[in-house]
């Protein structure tokens, strides 16, 4: 950085806030980090829901085709749509049967969610550190932390680039673990020409607003097993018997996703390719627009496809992360830190120990404006700001 802009970093790293529309100086319309494109036949599905008057989730056949065709699209034998990508991710160590006495590990650089929906169970979430190359759960560190309660590995996709599921396969397969894939960003993206999703016992997806396909709200389960796939619809329809009307012999929840989210979910679905495609293809122009800056892209990894679900860069250290994100808010460019690691968080800061990869990646990173709609016009203004502040 030049002396200037030394001085600039001074001034500005203390009073760094998200950006939104209503801030910045900028005249020019506002870019945000993420958009959804709901064109297609969203309208016409949805309106077929309104029509029939099937709008809840126990009726209408939105919800079924949706499932369907999910499964179909990852390569996994069965799915369950539920109403957020937490729950999912609750429903899927609850069919598992992970209580209170267990530990399930899981990355510390993730969105909280993972590690909440291990608390809901009564178990304990252990964190563990990322890998320095691809930002993933590192499984050296997995091994180091595995003890006589450790009942699963929970691995976390993180913003689109997979785990090296073969190392923690052989992990697990070694310590007799499950594995649960946390694919909430991951949706399109495959190991070794394989599906994220389908490398562990059970999986789950998210269709939240930024998700490269979404619901609104909602989310997925997905497993090959055909017991945890039962205990799932138990227990994701508040535990009914299967063998009698109104009786219900569990405990169960009412996670179920409503007829018109599918019907949203369904119509994007029939896009992913395209939303894919053209991720792939606004984050390779990044790369290369990036080259020319002291910023560090994620970049894929070997035998993997990386979906970006997020373009995320790193700055030089973290002291230069605030400025830059100040300058392009000022611009009328939105972006967002890199998720915080969990054990810094309160609720889990009890037992601290460091996590220096993860921190490091979490201090210094930025996430870019990353909708497949982008256009040139909205990438030109990104890269004349990255100019305007490096130059």
């Amino acid at each position: 950085m030049k002396a200037e802009q030394s001085e600039y970093v001074a001034k500005k790293s203390a009073s760094v806030r998200p950006a939104s529309p209503e801030e910045g100086s900028s005249t020019q319309p506002f870019i945000p980090v993420y958009q959804p494109d709901l064109g297609g036949n969203v309208k016409a599905y949805v309106n077929e829901c309104i029509d029939s008057s099937w709008i809840s989730g126990g009726q209408g056949r939105f919800v079924g085709a949706f499932e369907e065709a999910f499964a179909d699209r990852v390569g996994s034998h069965h799915a369950v749509t539920v109403c957020n990508g937490t729950v999912a991710l609750h429903l899927a160590l609850v069919a598992l049967g992970i209580g209170p006495g267990d530990e399930v590990i899981v990355p510390t650089l993730t969105y909280i969610a993972s590690a909440n929906a291990i608390t809901y169970t009564g178990a304990t979430p252990v964190f563990v550190d990322s890998r320095k190359d691809t930002w993933q759960i590192d499984p050296e560190d997995v091994r180091r932390c595995i003890t006589e309660r450790t009942r699963a590995i929970m691995v976390v996709h993180l913003y689109g680039q997979p785990c090296d599921m073969s190392a923690l396969g052989e992990i697990a397969r070694q310590h007799r673990l499950f594995v649960v894939e946390d694919c909430a960003e991951a949706f399109g993206s495959t190991f070794q020409g394989q599906h994220v999703g389908t490398f562990g016992d059970i999986a789950t997806f998210s269709f939240y607003g930024n998700k490269t396909i979404t619901t609104g709200e909602g989310g997925m389960v997905v497993t090959n097993d055909k017991t945890l796939y039962d205990r799932c619809r138990r227990f994701r329809g508040q535990g009914l018997a299967a063998y009698r009307e109104y009786w219900h012999d569990l405990v169960g929840y009412n996670y179920r996703m409503t007829n018109v989210a599918a019907a949203i979910g369904l119509a994007q679905l029939e896009r992913a390719d395209e939303f894919i495609e053209r991720k792939r293809a606004l984050a390779a122009r990044y790369a290369a627009m990036l080259k020319k800056f002291p910023l560090e892209m994620h970049a894929e990894a070997p035998d993997s496809v990386h979906s970006y679900w997020m373009v995320s860069v790193l700055v030089e250290s973290p002291e230069h992360r605030g400025p830059l994100r100040a300058h392009l808010k000022e611009a009328g460019i939105e972006t967002r830190p890199l998720f915080y690691p969990v054990h810094t968080m309160p609720p889990y800061a009890r037992s601290y120990r460091r996590h220096e990869v993860a921190e490091d990646l979490s201090w210094r990173g930025i996430n870019l404006p990353s909708w497949p709609a982008l256009g040139d016009a909205e990438f030109e203004r990104i890269a004349a700001a990255l100019s305007s502040y490096y130059d």
